[in-house]
């Protein structure tokens, strides 16, 4: 007698497979973040357009999209862009890199002594609040309308929020770290490098990126007031000219070059610090 056997189907196989699913799907293609991003910013493009013909200004102040191309092309194609882009990324560089430093010395001495904390530190909160355009008048009266004034600009913008993340990220390393180092002989500077420093990276990343924020916000307020070629100075001489698409240009210029530090320095790290840490992507 023949014995049939019977296969009862698992779930598994009557689920219909995921790459046929989603070649029939179309509302899949909108859930990835390319498809969502290239929505928004068309989106973005047709109502600024339309603002552009039927808004209440003139089209030579609210130039529309296509106007602020054709003047961000010239601006590359005559090299006046790409010249001030360099001017001032060097101004950045010297005035960040005198901020980082600075800001993760005198921070991690603020997180070491408590008599320091108690007094610097409640002065750099006060002066951390302190809007960074507030500091080029005394600049200015200081140094003169030179290169040192917008450096001076640029390193008060920016210390302080590094100098309050490096503080805040080593002083909440937990003891528990900190015992456990101690116990197995770490000290002194090893202790730093090999614990403490590691485990506050993820607050201090924070605060190395604010800072990058706002010295960039703070070089851009300098350079309007200094006549050399930079992007604020294109700025302002756009605004002299009453050309509003050179304005906007250059806008757009600043805004991809913070766009471009943040994707190619800041995002890589903070991935390395999720995945390193153990932090969730989930949103709540």
């Amino acid at each position: 007698m023949d014995i049939q056997t019977h296969v009862i189907p698992t779930a598994a196989a009557l689920r219909p497979r995921a790459g046929a699913a989603a070649r029939f799907r179309p509302a899949a293609v909108l859930r990835t973040a390319s498809a969502r991003r290239a929505i928004f910013f068309a989106g973005l493009l047709a109502a600024w357009e339309a603002l552009s013909r039927l808004g209440p200004w003139p089209d030579y102040l609210m130039p529309g999209p296509l106007a602020v191309g054709e003047a961000l092309v010239a601006g590359v194609q005559s090299g006046l862009f790409m010249q001030g882009a360099w001017v001032s990324l060097l101004r950045l560089g010297a005035g960040y890199g005198i901020s980082l430093v600075g800001g993760v010395l005198v921070g991690t001495l603020l997180a070491r002594f408590r008599a320091l904390d108690e007094t610097v530190g409640a002065l750099i909160v006060g002066l951390q609040a302190l809007p960074s355009v507030c500091w080029l008048p005394l600049a200015i009266l200081w140094f003169g309308l030179n290169e040192q004034a917008i450096t001076f600009v640029v390193v008060m913008g920016s210390l302080f929020s590094i100098v309050l993340g490096v503080q805040g990220g080593i002083a909440n390393t937990s003891p528990i770290f900190v015992k456990a180092a101690r116990n197995l002989g770490a000290t002194g500077v090893r202790l730093y490098t090999q614990v403490v420093l590691p485990s506050a990276f993820p607050t201090i990343l924070a605060g190395l990126k604010q800072g990058w924020a706002f010295a960039w916000r703070s070089l851009m307020a300098a350079e309007l007031l200094y006549f050399s070629l930079s992007l604020g100075n294109l700025l302002q001489t756009g605004r002299d000219l009453n050309d509003a698409a050179q304005v906007m240009a250059v806008m757009v210029v600043i805004i991809a070059i913070g766009v471009a530090f943040n994707q190619v320095i800041f995002a890589p790290l903070e991935r390395r610090v999720a995945e390193r840490w153990g932090f969730g992507a989930s949103r709540v």
